[in-house]
């Protein structure tokens, strides 16, 4: 059998979007901020912005799944940067920020501005901007899911 992992059409994409976020952690490397990673920015800032939520309300502002949302407060919670205090009844909980993460709300807000800035910029360079890509992406798929495109090739 041929290993078909060998070949992957959107692996540079993944690999493209792996070396930017290395890059912004990278900003906060230089600052001294341990336990921070680019993948927690817009959560922390939403939370800053809009105040304790419950992962559930966290979730559907951010566009994710309560599970992937539930692993990700996991990993802020022992990187210190957020914290769960009782909700309005015993089951429920809420996310909010720690001190540590309300110190970096403003760098974090405009490192948040500086990279749309930069994607604007990389963007205004391309014959066909990324932003574009997506948006005609997302139309096909509106037409026809890739679950159902993925589906009918195992057939």
């Amino acid at each position: 059998m041929d290993d078909p992992t060998e070949s992957s059409q959107w692996r540079g994409v993944h690999q493209l979007l792996g070396r930017i976020d290395g890059e912004i952690g990278r900003i906060y490397t230089d600052r001294q901020i341990e336990g921070l990673k680019p993948t927690y920015v817009m959560e922390l800032l939403r939370l800053h912005i809009r105040g304790p939520m419950t992962i559930t309300e966290l979730a559907e502002s951010v566009g994710r799944t309560h599970s992937a949302l539930s692993q990700k407060v996991a990993a802020m919670r022992r990187a210190g940067l957020v914290r769960t205090v009782p909700g309005v009844d015993a089951r429920s909980k809420k996310v909010t920020l720690t001190a540590k993460s309300k110190q970096l709300v403003d760098l974090l807000a405009a490192e948040w501005r500086a990279t749309e800035a930069v994607i604007t910029e990389l963007e205004a360079e391309l014959p066909y901007p990324l932003t574009q890509v997506v948006q005609d992406i997302e139309a096909a798929l509106a037409r026809k899911s890739f679950y159902d495109r993925v589906a009918e090739k195992l057939q």
